[in-house]
């Protein structure tokens, strides 16, 4: 690694974990451009944007007692598997599902978590819209991430039926977040959510990010969310 990542990101990284975090960097420099997966293609800046901004994520949600051993965590709109995958090396004891609607990026990821040799991954190709109404999905995380997924108000219909209730969505957000915040009023009282917090993440490279982490409070109505594309286009607000 051209950086370490384990001192930069306050994480006692091990020496297997950090081979899995190069090796890692290495799939994703070499498949961005086939997979849609990233802009960021130079390895040096995969680690500082990518790796090092999810381990750091990583590292305030366990400061907040948000990981646990074995929680269960959704990765929505997963991509690359950013955040998931990293703090799933960084933590081998979480069971990390990766969820996109791209049948190219869930080929990546599929073919990513059996190159790196990690247990208790799964990977769902669909939309959330679609994947929150399945019984087998919805209410079952404790943790779902979120990273440059879509404004607040919609983010909030597409994750919150995915939580159990008192479950957490963590939602990494740029200069718009406090707009975003007040925004999400109609959405948060009509899904059953709350904002529990606002933490800093200091991004290596780039302008300073926002942990927006809301708690789910109360069950989301059985409506929500609704048919693909509609939060989107009539957002609750």
């Amino acid at each position: 690694m051209s950086i370490d990542l384990g001192d930069a990101a306050g994480l006692a990284l091990d020496v297997d974990a950090l081979a899995r975090l190069e090796r890692y960097r290495d799939l994703i420099a070499a498949a961005a451009a086939k997979f849609s997966l990233t802009a960021v293609r130079d390895p040096v800046a995969i680690e500082e944007r990518h790796l090092l901004e999810s381990l750091r994520l990583g590292r305030s949600l366990a400061d907040e007692g948000l990981l646990p051993a074995a929680t269960q965590v959704l990765d929505l709109g997963s991509g690359a598997g950013l955040p998931g995958l990293p703090l799933k090396i960084a933590r081998l004891d979480l069971d990390l599902h990766l969820l996109d609607a791209s049948a190219k990026r869930c080929r990546f990821l599929r073919e990513t978590v059996e190159a790196l040799d990690l247990n208790d991954v799964a990977v769902i190709e669909g939309r959330a819209e679609a994947v929150a109404h399945d019984p087998g999905h919805r209410g079952r995380y404790d943790l779902v991430l979120a990273r440059a997924v879509a404004p607040l108000p919609i983010l909030l219909e597409l994750a919150l039926p995915l939580l159990g209730v008192g479950g957490h969505l963590a939602a990494i957000k740029g200069s718009g977040a406090a707009a975003e915040l007040a925004i999400a009023a109609k959405a948060l009282a009509t899904l059953g959510g709350e904002v529990l917090t606002t933490l800093p993440l200091v991004a290596p490279a780039g302008p300073a990010l926002t942990i927006v982490i809301v708690r789910k409070a109360a069950a989301t109505p059985a409506r929500y969310p609704r048919r693909a594309g509609l939060p989107a286009k009539r957002p609750l607000l």
